[in-house]
C-alpha cells in the first residue's frame, strides 16, 4: 500500500527554491566582500609594522555566549606603523584568534589606504579573505543542497509510475 501526501512536490519545490535563494544571497555577500578585499589591495600602500600589544576581548554576541567554546577571549593585535607621510599610526586589527596569530614584537606588513591611513589591515589571509570565504562557502553549500533537492524532486516527478 502506498500513501501519497498531497502537496509533497510543491513543498519540495519551495524548500529547494528557498535553499537556492538563501545560498545565493550568502554567495553574493561573499563575492561583494571579496571584491572589497581586491579593491583594497589594488589601492593599498604597504608599510612595515610591529605588533605592540594584544587586546584580549570576548565576543559579545548572544549566539557565542551560548556555546562553551566561544567563552574564551580572542587576541586582537594592536599594530604600529609609519605611513608614507612619516606619521606614526596605530590600529587594532578587526581579526582576532585564540591562540593568538601574532605575538608582541612580531613584524608584520601593513596595508593601508593613502587617503585614509586609519583604514589599515595586516597583510594576512584572515584579515583579507576569511569573511569572503566563509560567506561564499556557506552560500555554495546551501545553494548546492537546494539544487540537489530540486534535481531529485524533478527526477522523481518524471519517473514512470
Amino acid at each position: 500500500m502506498q500513501v501519497q501526501v498531497r502537496g509533497g512536490r510543491g513543498a519540495r519545490r519551495w524548500i529547494a527554491f528557498g535553499l537556492m535563494a538563501f545560498g545565493a544571497v550568502f554567495l553574493v555577500i561573499g563575492l561583494v566582500l571579496a571584491g572589497q578585499s581586491v579593491s583594497f589591495l589594488t589601492d593599498a600602500k604597504r608599510a612595515p609594522g610591529t605588533v605592540v600589544a594584544l587586546e584580549w576581548r570576548n565576543d559579545s554576541s548572544g549566539a557565542s555566549r551560548r556555546t562553551r567554546q566561544s567563552d574564551q577571549p580572542a587576541a586582537y593585535p594592536v599594530v604600529e606603523f609609519t605611513s608614507a607621510d612619516g606619521t606614526a599610526r596605530t590600529f587594532r586589527s578587526s581579526t582576532g584568534s585564540n591562540p593568538p596569530s601574532y605575538d608582541e614584537g612580531d613584524r608584520v606588513e601593513v596595508l593601508y589606504r593613502a587617503d585614509s591611513p586609519g583604514d589599515a589591515r595586516i597583510n594576512g589571509f584572515a584579515s583579507l579573505w576569511l569573511l569572503p570565504l566563509i560567506f561564499g562557502g556557506i552560500g555554495l553549500v546551501i545553494a548546492g543542497v537546494g539544487t540537489v533537492v530540486a534535481l531529485v524532486g524533478r527526477r522523481r516527478s518524471q519517473a514512470p509510475r
